[in-house]
């Protein structure tokens, strides 16, 4: 079969899920259809609602796409069943019911953003720059009952820097996850189904890490942490969610402090972990067990987002203050 022939529907909601759907709509694949979340209400009110971006990319080049609430709802699975696909691709969207993802006759795969089985969940990309992973990747495998479990089609590597955000790492493997996506539907195509289990990849699943999904109070800064730690801790939420730690004043008034980039310093010193060391003009260092942890850009609650020297030019009495 030619890839022109190949019925395909699409599956995916954010940023992330752009850059596979527009690798299969420029190389030429016959995307049919796409599935996404329904629109999101925003602003004060909530009365303004904001299409997600593969939605917003589907209606550009003129795609059908269907936004159902529920996805075992006998209406969209009408509607689904009438798109005819032969493969269904998943990238960023949400746990299927089997009854969607056994319906195409090649099945569905899923596109994940890391070595499968390693960080099976909802956020692999944090997660491995929060443990300080040099490598991390993308995989294809096929979609079975327990989520992120099923044959392993195709793998991509990364290697991770010690500079590296997880805003960085994101954009790395949402373009090579995009080829991936090409690749493995160019192999099916080819009638190389093969896959591997995944527990041929790991001897012994306690190495595994798993990717929970990340809440508020995950992105709270442990200050009794090496300088290690705590680097790859904010790294590994920047730019978003954020880092954030509460920053305290002498008589105990307490603002969020965000903190998206940071330098380490491993030396001793005898300073209160969490204390904070400036000279008020171009530096602001934070003491922890092993050194300091010295912040280059950061957001004060109620304010945008700075680097320290500007943040310093507008508030001098930052030697009053201990962050926890």
């Amino acid at each position: 079969m030619k890839k022109e022939d190949l019925r395909i529907v699409y599956m995916g909601t954010p940023d992330f899920a752009v850059e596979s759907l527009r690798a299969l709509v420029e190389g030429g694949y016959n995307v049919v259809g796409v599935i996404t979340m329904p629109d999101k209400p925003i602003g004060r009110h909530g009365s303004v609602l904001q299409p997600s971006p593969v939605k917003q990319y589907a209606l550009s080049q003129e795609i059908p796409v269907l936004q159902p609430a529920k996805l075992k709802d006998e209406t969209f699975l009408a509607e689904l069943k009438a798109l005819n696909a032969d493969l269904q691709i998943v990238v960023a969207f949400r746990m299927l019911p089997e009854v969607v993802w056994n319906m195409p006759r090649l099945g569905t795969f899923n596109l994940h953003a890391s070595l499968l089985p390693q960080y099976r969940g909802a956020a692999p990309i944090n997660w491995a720059v929060i443990n300080g992973d040099t490598e991390t990747g993308v995989t294809t495998f096929f979609l079975t009952h327990e989520i992120d479990t099923g044959k392993i089609i195709l793998q991509k590597h990364l290697h991770i820097s010690d500079m590296d955000d997880v805003g960085k790492v994101h954009d790395s493997l949402m373009r090579i996850g995009a080829g991936l996506v090409t690749e493995t539907v160019d192999l099916l195509l080819d009638g190389k189904t093969d896959a591997v289990p995944q527990d041929e990849f790991y001897k012994d699943l306690s190495e595994l890490c798993p990717a929970p999904k990340i809440f508020k109070e995950t992105c709270r800064i442990n200050w009794n942490q090496p300088v290690k730690k705590i680097y790859d801790f904010i790294r590994g939420l920047s730019p978003y969610p954020a880092a954030w730690t509460d920053f305290v004043s002498e008589d105990g008034n307490r603002s969020v402090l965000k903190i998206y980039q940071t330098e380490k310093r491993l030396v001793a010193h005898d300073l209160p972990v969490g204390s904070i060391s400036t000279d008020k003009k171009s530096f602001i260092e934070i003491a922890v067990q092993d050194g300091f942890v010295r912040l280059l850009s950061i957001q004060l609650a109620g304010k945008k987002r700075m680097n320290v020297v500007d943040f310093l030019n507008g508030f001098k009495q930052i030697d009053a203050y201990t962050v926890e």
